[in-house]
């Protein structure tokens, strides 16, 4: 009992106290620049080497870590009761999972690139099909989260009931089958967004369902994501080589990787310093808690970010922004150094900037999209 009274003192979370307990590295700061590189330790738990995330905008809502699968291996059995979405860093391999002791397997094979979902209670395996190379996974859930309301580790690995049949049928009777699109009206009435709803998304390098995002500038596009009967859900934004987005603020525990793209990103608090993050593929981040960010594309083609969003009660829908003047900065009014940091830059690479000089004139200013809708 002095133990656990002795927790409610401590600065430290359950989440915090459970990672340090599993002896791997713990990386903190705001950004990892490159984490097919990062230095792993042995995670004993999950049979594999790992490194957990603690970057400043998690803020005990996401949970994520890095894991390494040698080649040609496979990596025991596990089971979480917590939904898990993964993206595949580097490599080629297997996902099995199966519910229940004699339950039906499903497999499916994923390559760089890939996004899938592991159900909540769902026992699974990974595999590294290549010999000559491992694998690099990036896992997200909300563990941080339930941890502070349940601090018991141990019983998000128990082997509790699930209702198979009940998942099978939100997938259409197979789990891991194509996404289907889906037009969800916002809350309030505000206007409706196509939401790509599946578990499974072989090449986000290579996903061109895209829709015009017209209010975040620079020509972009977006893919909205959704995981059938999960509340995890993402987005992924695709804008234009040497061009950059309007800076925005939200709520915390947005987890943003790159998958393909050069540039940079500038975070800041209101009336903060700004921080620079460069950025290029396997590159993440997480804007802390009503923090302006910015992104920036400074290469040859267009650049992509995928965004793994917290839980929806607690930062609004997405990246809605609600209050347009308040946590949205138009370009006519952003502070002058942000555009000429942007040139400078593609200067120093031999390029120019693309972006319109009508857009530093008007707030109202719209890219052409043809006949796309916002």
């Amino acid at each position: 009992m002095a133990s656990e009274t002795q927790s409610l003192l401590s600065r430290q979370s359950p989440y915090e106290r459970w990672i340090e307990s599993l002896g791997a590295p713990v990386y903190r700061g705001y950004y990892m620049e490159d984490l097919r590189g990062l230095e792993l330790g042995r995670w004993e738990e999950r049979g594999c080497a790992a490194a957990f995330l603690q970057l400043a905008g998690q803020e005990g809502v996401t949970g994520a870590y890095v894991t390494e699968i040698a080649p040609g291996k496979s990596l025991p059995a596990f089971r979480m009761l917590l939904d898990e979405v993964i993206y595949v860093l580097q490599g080629r391999g297997l996902t099995t999972v199966w519910s229940g002791a004699a339950g039906t397997k499903k497999s499916f094979e994923w390559q760089r690139h890939s996004l899938f979902l592991i159900p909540g209670n769902h026992s699974y395996q990974l595999s590294n099909l290549q010999g000559n190379q491992p694998v690099r996974l990036l896992h997200c859930n909300y563990l941080p989260l339930a941890l502070s309301a349940i601090p018991h580790p141990d019983l998000f690995f128990q082997d509790l009931p699930v209702d198979f049949d009940g998942l099978q049928a939100l997938t259409g009777g197979d789990l891991y089958s194509q996404a289907r699109v889906e037009r969800l009206s916002q809350p309030g009435g505000a206007e409706e967004r196509n939401v790509w709803v599946g578990n499974f998304f072989p090449d986000m390098t290579a996903w061109d369902r895209l829709d015009a995002f017209k209010r975040r500038g620079a020509g972009g596009r977006v893919v909205w994501i959704g995981f059938p009967g999960s509340t995890l859900s993402a987005h992924m934004s695709v804008f234009p080589a040497r061009t950059y987005k309007k800076a925005h603020r939200h709520g915390p525990g947005f987890l943003i990787v790159i998958p393909v793209g050069e540039g940079y990103s500038i975070m800041w608090p209101e009336g903060g310093e700004k921080m620079v993050i460069p950025w290029h593929e396997a590159s993440v981040f997480v804007p802390p808690n009503r923090w302006f960010h910015q992104h920036f594309n400074v290469g040859q083609a267009p650049a992509r970010y995928l965004a793994i969003h917290p839980p929806r009660g607690l930062s609004g829908i997405g990246e809605r922004v609600e209050d347009r003047a308040r946590d949205q900065i138009e370009y006519p009014d952003e502070d002058p150094i942000i555009r000429k940091r942007f040139e400078a830059e593609l200067a120093r690479r031999g390029l120019s900037s693309l972006m319109p000089e009508d857009a530093y004139r008007s707030r109202e200013f719209e890219w052409d999209y043809g006949r796309e809708e916002s």
